[in-house]
């Protein structure tokens, strides 16, 4: 049996999601078997966590945890009615004054658990073999991962390579398009059940560019511009998710003055892209020879001037 889902996090039972959230993230990255490769306990520890957060990480299963009713592997717990052990729901001690007595602890819904003892449909129930009624047959759980992707691969769409806590790797498609948090299910490919298998739900991230800061579905780039193309003008090869492009930038231009870009952006939930906008740097060469200093105090000496602050 899994260890206690909260100590495994190294969080209280009190934590809010978001504190189990940077837990898990913290151990997943230091125990991955990326950046562990050959590490046996780490590649334990990482399944561990990440059985963990299967559990406490989704808010509808940390809330039958936290009540008894599933245990820290994800099983169904079932419990007796009886405040005395041995005490079932057709034993004298299961029934009281006033109907039933029950232990603390999680509520059964009486009506589900009757419906799957006598089902009304023909079927046996749990005690005659055969068909199980509802209530029994439970759904596995299902298993969670979180998969870094680049923003060229949001925006392309394409395929990686998952890997789950319980050792499974699978192989997995991006959409085109894909957003930040987006969980992907793939139907089937969770825990095994009595009622089918669980999925498998995969929640994407996209990494931060090196070239590109996103503001909203606009991303924004700083684009160096040598000084004869600043002041005369002049076509600069820029950098884009979809490829290289010449840009026109006109005479005069100053940096921090933005060039648009339709459609080169981030796309929204519906695929369309917003735009891409290079700002413009004014860039000195990396070595000041000798002419060009003579011409910048020329230059100063007999046309001086005073940037303005915009």
């Amino acid at each position: 049996m899994a260890r206690d889902p909260y100590q495994e996090l190294g969080v209280s039972r009190t934590a809010s999601a978001d504190e189990i959230r940077k837990a898990f993230r913290k151990l997943a990255k230091q125990h991955h078997p990326d950046a562990n490769p050959g590490d046996k306990k780490a590649e334990d520890k990482f399944k561990q966590v990440s059985a963990a957060f299967d559990i406490v990480g989704d808010a509808e299963k940390r809330k039958k945890f936290d009540l008894g009713q599933i245990d820290a592997d994800g099983r169904e717990t079932m419990r007796g009615f009886g405040g005395q052990p041995g005490n079932g729901p057709f034993n004298a001690g299961g029934f009281g004054q006033g109907g039933f007595h029950r232990e603390q602890g999680p509520e059964i819904d009486l009506s589900d658990l009757f419906g799957g003892m006598f089902n009304q449909g023909g079927g046996r129930g749990p005690f005659g073999g055969g068909q199980a009624g509802g209530g029994f047959s439970a759904k596995g759980a299902d298993i969670k991962a979180r998969l870094d992707i680049d923003l060229e691969e949001a925006i392309k769409g394409g395929k990686k390579r998952v890997a789950f806590s319980d050792g499974r790797a699978i192989d997995v498609t991006i959409p085109a398009g894909a957003q930040e948090g987006q969980t992907l299910r793939l139907k089937g490919q969770g825990s095994p059940g009595r009622g089918g298998q669980g999925d498998a739900l995969i929640e994407l991230s996209i990494k931060p560019h090196p070239i590109y800061r996103r503001e909203g579905e606009a991303l924004v780039m700083d684009l160096p511009v040598s000084i004869p193309d600043a002041v005369l003008g002049g076509k600069v090869e820029a950098p884009t998710p979809d490829g290289n492009v010449m840009l026109n930038v006109p005479k005069g231009s100053n940096s921090g003055q933005t060039l648009r870009l339709k459609g080169r952006g981030m796309p929204d939930a519906k695929g369309k892209r917003g735009d891409l906008l290079a700002k413009l740097v004014v860039t000195l060469p990396e070595t000041v020879d000798e002419d060009l200093e003579k011409f910048a105090q020329a230059w100063r000496d007999q046309k001086p001037y005073t940037p303005k602050r915009k």
